[in-house]
């Protein structure tokens, strides 16, 4: 198990704009949990939503964390370390 310095946290972020990226990228290099509420960039603009999924889903496999969707408005990303059980078949 990896230890860390700091605490890791678990961060809630309403993604309005496509500037919002750095700060959650920010985030999952201190280590954090980060939920997105995607909803208010979706209602103005879902193409640049799905750039900005494709963005942070590319660093987030960079870092080596992991990326999941959370229903219909949120996403999580986890730092290194950190999966997001996604059925039986994680558990192995």
């Amino acid at each position: 198990m990896q230890e860390h310095k700091q605490p890791t946290y678990v961060k809630s972020i309403t993604l309005r704009d496509p500037t919002d990226v750095d700060e959650i990228k920010l985030d999952m290099k201190k280590h954090n949990v980060v939920i997105i509420r995607v909803t208010p960039l979706a209602q103005k603009d879902i193409d640049e939503l799905k750039k900005v999924v494709k963005e942070l889903y590319e660093f987030t496999q960079s870092i080596g964390g992991d990326i999941a969707r959370l229903g219909e408005e949120r996403i999580v990303l986890t730092p290194p370390g950190v999966k997001v059980w996604k059925g039986v078949s994680d558990m192995k």
